[in-house]
């Protein structure tokens, strides 16, 4: 089959619906056999002000948005000029709004696309408790070819809870909506597979990252508000009791990460979800972790900095503070997930990690990732679980930071007879008893940093896909519009590499000069305004091709022509 997509917004004011009827519209195409992906976009006051719901749906896997737009659907119309920015559109795209929708002076922006005025509102009218959302659903199901049949049962599915008044009222709004539709132009939408995998999943970044943590082990989470982490935290609020784990809400940031030091103290793998403001509060009990060896997973769902920035929007700007933020000499490990579903493996690789080695593990999702929608198939079971070396027996003395070949030595467990230690932040010899002997600094700094470069990390530390003289490297989320970028090339005759780094922390300077073996040009691309990225890899590795960087912050996605643009047009100036 051959591979096409549609790229699809919502917009509106607060409480007017787009992310509900973005969600329905996604979960009805994959019901019908199609994939999607999903982003929402908000502005900087999070509730009450204007939304997006950001969409594709495709014939095969996606993972990130596409050039430009082909559909537009302003509930309102003065929503859509906040959006115009983040959502491309070209001469053949369409808009779809209602001119008595919005408030009084409302108009839409010029853009080269083609307007097209469907009233929703009054077509809500004509439905009991009808709502303008829901027409909207209705002729976007019909304008894109999107049979009934699924839309029907997801509706079933997701407005059941709220009792049969509210889902025939939706219901017969979709079907006004639909009939109105057939008035409308009809977009050339994705052919349907009909051979649907029983295996496919839709779910967001969030959501992914709480399935691995369960799965890798993590029973206790503490955790504090904030956009856009929460749904993480929320997640598995309602998971973790159903495999004996307890989630609480701490007062701040400071007690949160303090309390998973405790719990995981007491041989309980725990976590916790946070973002860059939480992160920056984090730091130093984050060095306690390290210090006092115990292990802790830190998930930091980044947005626009510095301080609050804007919540809600995406940005690869933590990485500095992820890899140098802990004062003195604190080595411990930084990961980052490729794509929705790999924020599933990383997460649970992480749990993995820092379980084995005990020490802090910070994982660097972001916005784009935590709070995006993904059509995929099911991900691959893997067999990561917490493993902590815990003592059998004691003889004599119990050594807790005893100079192991490793690194790591066996963590005994409170209650354990003979296992007693102390466990703080200042520097101690190999049974924890506090030290000040440059003796004993010098051997606990290189037990600490052993046993994080020495671990054999194997294939996962970074996605190498394609072959060339040419390479692009990146990270996190714009992994997705790189990897569609070099699809696209390969289908060309164009030999392109991926090097999608995952393990951050600690560096992997043998496994990144295989990588970049033959490699004569290399294509940096970032999300940060200061080229944090490109700093940490000139500070890592030896970069021997010819390098050109490729960055800007938020909000603005990276599109995988872009990413064509930038190799094509190499050495002409930026």
């Amino acid at each position: 089959m051959r591979f096409q997509s549609l790229s699809i917004a919502l917009t509106g004011s607060g409480g007017s619906g787009v992310m509900t009827t973005g969600s329905l519209l996604l979960e009805a195409a994959g019901r019908a056999g199609w994939y999607g992906f999903m982003a929402r976009s908000a502005g900087p006051q999070i509730r009450g002000g204007e939304a997006a719901a950001v969409l594709r749906i495709a014939s095969e896997p996606i993972e990130s948005h596409d050039d430009s737009f082909d559909l537009v659907l302003a509930i309102d119309p003065g929503s859509l000029a906040r959006f115009l920015a983040e959502i491309p559109l070209r001469s053949d795209s369409l808009i779809i709004s209602d001119a008595e929708g919005g408030r009084r002076g409302d108009s839409l922006p010029d853009t080269p696309a083609r307007v097209i005025d469907l009233p929703m509102k009054g077509l809500a009218k004509t439905v009991q408790a009808g709502r303008p959302n829901m027409i909207a659903l209705g002729a976007l199901t019909k304008v894109i070819g999107l049979p009934l049949a699924p839309m029907l049962e997801i509706l079933e599915k997701i407005l059941k809870s709220k009792g049969a008044d509210a889902l025939e009222s939706s219901w017969n709004c979709v079907q006004e909506g639909y009939e109105a539709g057939a008035e409308l132009p009809v977009l050339d939408g994705p052919l349907v597979n009909t051979d649907i995998s029983a295996d496919r999943w839709s779910l967001t970044g969030n959501e992914a990252a709480g399935l691995g943590a369960v799965r890798g082990g993590i029973r206790f989470v503490a955790g504090y508000p904030i956009t856009p982490a929460t749904e993480l935290l929320e997640w598995l609020a309602g998971t973790l009791p159903k495999v004996g784990g307890v989630l609480v809400q701490a007062e701040d940031e400071l007690a949160s990460v303090n309390q998973i030091i405790g719990a995981s103290f007491g041989g309980t793998p725990a976590l916790t979800a946070t973002s860059g403001p939480g992160l920056a509060l984090m730091t130093e009990s984050i060095g306690l972790s390290v210090c006092s060896e115990v292990p802790v997973v830190i998930i930091d769902v980044m947005r626009c900095g510095p301080s609050t920035g804007i919540a809600t929007k995406s940005e690869q700007s933590d990485l500095d503070i992820a890899l140098h933020g802990l004062h003195g000499d604190a080595p411990h490990l930084v990961l980052a997930p490729t794509s929705v579903t790999d924020c599933l493996f990383t997460t649970q690789w992480s749990v993995h990690l820092a379980e084995s080695l005990q020490t802090a593990a910070i994982v660097l999702s972001d916005q784009s990732l935590g709070q995006s929608k993904a059509i995929v198939e099911r991900p691959a079971d893997v067999s990561f679980m917490a493993r902590r070396v815990v003592p059998e027996t004691f003889a004599g003395e119990y050594q807790r930071y005893a100079i192991s070949e490793s690194g790591v030595s066996p963590m005994s467990i409170p209650g354990q007879a003979g296992g007693q230690y102390t466990a703080d932040g200042l520097e101690h010899n190999q049974a924890g008893t506090p030290s000040s002997l440059p003796e004993d600094h010098y051997s606990q700094l290189e037990k600490r940093q052993r046993k994080i470069h020495a671990f054999e990390f194997g294939q996962h530390w970074a996605d190498l896909e394609g072959s060339g003289e040419t390479a692009v490297i990146t990270w996190g989320a714009t992994t997705g519009p790189v990897r569609e970028a070099l699809s696209r090339l390969r289908e060309r005759g164009e030999n392109v590499r991926l090097i999608a780094v995952r393990l951050l922390s600690p560096e992997r300077p043998a496994d990144m000069a295989a990588a970049l073996a033959g490699v004569k040009r290399l294509l940096v691309v970032e999300q940060s305004h200061s080229r944090q990225f490109h700093r940490y890899l000139r500070s890592a590795y030896d970069l021997h091709p010819a390098v050109k960087v490729f960055n800007r912050p938020g909000p603005l996605p990276f599109r995988p022509n872009e990413i064509i643009e930038q190799l094509h047009n190499w050495g002409q100036a930026d």
